[in-house]
């Protein structure tokens, strides 16, 4: 049988009794308790959630030393804590379960009890001896759960857009607008139905594409001030109590500067507890996005289906072989991941949606499950694009020959004819057309309907995919 050695281990107390802890561990026996209740699914907190949640924990400490209620030493030594943990140190302290808790209490701990025992190292102290640097009395002063969680979902939701999501969607629209130049002058069949509609032009094909992407773009932009509104400060369910009067507004400030956008105060604090709408509201941005990028990524796939047996207008570049079994296939597996993590990020904002309307009273305690889904679908969708962007859009190749061929061939271009030989005489001509496969330019010659001039004129390809 292992012996402990007493030296390996600390003691801890809390309310409910004493555990021991490993020695080397920052976390303390709130952070233990939890590990034990939530051995679930093995996924801890997204690192930029930490990074909101510490930010918070600097801010505080911050504005309590400022305001005389905490010791200034201390004060301190939780911002330095806090600021090694932003620099990356200590990430693997952090360690209970994404489904835990509710409200988020026991990651709320986790991170007061390795902030307090690392500031006690700092301060020459053992960890574990709560005495100087408390968890609750010092790293969590003037604070709940109740207002850091909801707190930390806004800022980790817009630390993630500004990190990953926003500058790979203007990055991506500004590929999608150089190969629009790129194909502008490619003539292809358009498709509506999956039936041969009127002639477009490659390049308008991404054009729309990367206005799509803009549109989005704005969408999400809007959606994410919903996020500045913070209700730090409201404390336990809103009212501010033990908080002192000038705290609120010098946490706001510090995160302001801290996240690099105008953050405010919200108006009704027990409101911006109580109400998961700001999230729900980007969700369902990101959901938007996730179904046009569903959208799109099928169209690269219709668009580069065969290459013998299918439209291939366009080539994908090839990354990896598409078969264990069948020598030289190539699959477009970039826009398959696509849609695989689209879907993902819409099953996530179901979650969201039935969280957010779970709330009782002064609280949601489904906040847990919120803040992951809705930070991970925003890093989801940007690692995406972005992958999108560099393994697919950048190389994409056309096809001349096999668009223009698809385009001179489909009937629809019948539509053309319409205002010179009637709706009934033009509808004559694509069915005989397809009977016989003569072209249309054959039959209408053939029938004398228009002059040989008259319908080079009519059936100019590049002139019909002008945009009007």
């Amino acid at each position: 049988m292992t012996q402990t050695n007493a030296s390996d281990v600390r003691t801890e107390k809390d309310s409910m009794g004493e555990r021991q802890i490993p020695t080397q561990v920052y976390y303390g026996i709130q952070t233990l308790r939890a590990t034990e209740n939530f051995p679930i699914s093995g996924i801890k907190p997204l690192p930029v959630y930490i990074d909101a949640c510490v930010l918070i924990k600097k801010a505080a400490s911050i504005a309590h030393g400022k305001l005389n209620c905490i010791p200034t030493d201390v004060s301190n030594a939780i911002v330095q804590a806090a600021d090694e943990i932003l620099d990356g140190h200590l990430r693997n302290q952090f360690v209970v379960d994404i489904y835990q808790a509710g409200a988020g209490t026991s990651h709320h701990m986790n991170v007061n009890e390795v902030l307090a025992n690392r500031a006690l190292e700092i301060l020459g102290d053992e960890k574990g001896n709560y005495q100087r640097v408390n968890p609750n009395d010092h790293v969590n002063y003037g604070q709940s759960t109740n207002d850091v969680i909801p707190t930390a979902i806004r800022i980790g939701a817009l630390l993630a857009l500004q990190r990953s999501l926003f500058p790979t969607l203007n990055d991506t629209i500004n590929t999608l607008e150089e190969k629009a130049i790129e194909f502008q002058d490619i003539v292809k069949s358009g498709r509506t139905h999956l039936q041969d509609a009127v002639p477009v032009r490659l390049g308008e094909t991404f054009r729309a594409w990367a206005q799509i992407f803009r549109d989005h773009n704005t969408r999400l932009i809007t959606a994410a001030k919903d996020l500045q509104a913070l209700g730090i400060g409201g404390s336990a369910t809103g009212t501010g109590l033990n908080t002192h009067p000038q705290y609120r507004q010098e946490i706001v400030s510090l995160l302001s500067d801290a996240v690099g956008l105008p953050l405010t105060s919200a108006p009704h604090l027990m409101a911006a507890m109580q109400s998961m709408s700001p999230f729900v509201n980007v969700s369902g941005a990101l959901r938007n996005l996730a179904q046009d990028c569903v959208k799109i990524s099928h169209d690269l796939r219709l668009l580069d289906s065969g290459p013998k047996t299918g439209f291939r207008e366009i080539t994908l570049p090839p990354v990896q072989p598409g078969s264990s079994i069948m020598p030289g296939k190539y699959n477009p597996v970039i826009a398959e991941m696509t849609s695989m993590v689209s879907f993902q990020v819409m099953g996530y904002d179901q979650a969201i949606a039935l969280a957010s309307q779970a709330g009782q009273l002064e609280l949601n305690v489904m906040m847990p499950l919120i803040a992951y889904n809705l930070i991970h679908s925003i890093e989801l969708l940007g690692n995406t694009i972005e992958v999108l962007r560099d393994r697919c859009l950048k190389e994409i190749q056309a096809q001349p020959d096999r668009c223009q061929n698809y385009a001179e061939a489909s009937l629809a271009l019948v539509t053309a004819l319409n205002p010179h030989i009637g709706y009934l005489n033009a509808a004559s001509i694509a069915k005989e057309s397809l009977a016989t496969g003569k072209s249309l330019r054959e039959l209408v010659l053939e029938k004398e309907l228009m002059s040989e001039e008259t319908l080079e004129k009519v059936l100019d390809l590049l002139k019909m995919s002008q945009l009007q």
